[in-house]
């Protein structure tokens, strides 16, 4: 399975995860079955809120999941019908969301538990409000 994890950095597993999955500047790629892990540039990183369009940098990836801090509703939504898996992750660095992913303690995400907006503040996305979680992984 390929798993896409939104960054901030393109160095390796020490990079910080991305608050936000169509912002990230980058999209760490981890292949769960040759454990192998590669980056590529997200172009499309700076866009207005509801218009980003981060599957079509990955669409030719065969992305089976993303292990995201925070996506929002819509996003969850259409990669959901797309077949592909959207799970939280509290985790700060990419080495720790691989160790996630091997060990099966990730949390499915449904469009509930999604952010709001991209601000912080009591409008803005909280990352960890909703209504829990869909199952475990």
């Amino acid at each position: 399975m390929i798993a896409c994890i939104p960054i901030n950095g393109n160095s390796g597993l020490e990079d910080t995860l991305s608050e936000h999955f169509g912002s990230a500047p980058y999209f760490g790629m981890y292949n769960t079955e040759s454990d192998e892990f590669s980056v590529i540039g997200n172009n499309n990183a700076h866009h207005q809120h509801g218009t980003c369009q981060p599957m079509s940098i990955l669409a030719d990836r065969h992305v089976d999941m993303i292990i995201c801090t925070g996506i929002g509703r819509r996003a969850i939504q259409a990669l959901n019908q797309g077949g592909i898996k959207v799970y939280k992750s509290e985790a700060g660095k990419v080495g720790e969301v691989i160790e996630k992913i091997k060990s099966g303690k990730l949390v499915e995400l449904d469009p509930a538990m999604a952010c709001q907006g991209h601000g912080h503040g009591p409008s803005g996305c909280a990352h960890g409000h909703g209504n829990g979680p869909k199952n475990q992984r």
